[in-house]
């Protein structure tokens, strides 16, 4: 069973940045691609960034595209952190922003269409608000 632990939300005005971050334990991490999901107050939940289990690609949606950055540090195969990058800022990113796992076959891909994650992370809240 994996243990998914969100941190780094807050409050922050329009333009500025925030890095999220979201620790990941428990076995078999090295098959599992992440994926950073985020829902705004009266919408739908949406997948925003994921990173393969590999490390080596990323997909991003339009809506963060060029804004914000995913990254992944493995120290072992029970232990990864995973962070989201957000940089420029805008009220429209206002939600709670969630990780998530999705083991996979092939460890250098992942999209973040994808549906039915494995495990969840309680989710880490963020207000842009001037």
């Amino acid at each position: 069973q994996l243990q998914l632990v969100e941190s780094g939300g807050g409050l922050v005005q329009p333009g500025g940045s925030l890095r999220l971050s979201c620790a990941a334990s428990g076995e078999g991490l090295d098959w599992d691609a992440i994926f950073w999901f985020r829902q705004a107050p009266g919408k739908e939940r949406e997948g925003i960034s994921c990173i393969s289990a590999s490390g080596s690609n990323t997909h991003y949606a339009d809506s963060v595209k060029g804004r914000f950055t995913i990254s992944r540090d493995s120290r072992d195969n029970a232990i990864v952190s995973v962070y989201l990058q957000m940089n420029h800022l805008r009220p429209e990113d206002t939600a709670i922003y969630s990780c998530a796992t999705k083991p996979t076959i092939v460890r250098t891909l992942c999209d973040v269409r994808a549906q039915r994650m494995d495990y969840w992370g309680k989710g880490a809240l963020v207000n842009v608000s001037s």
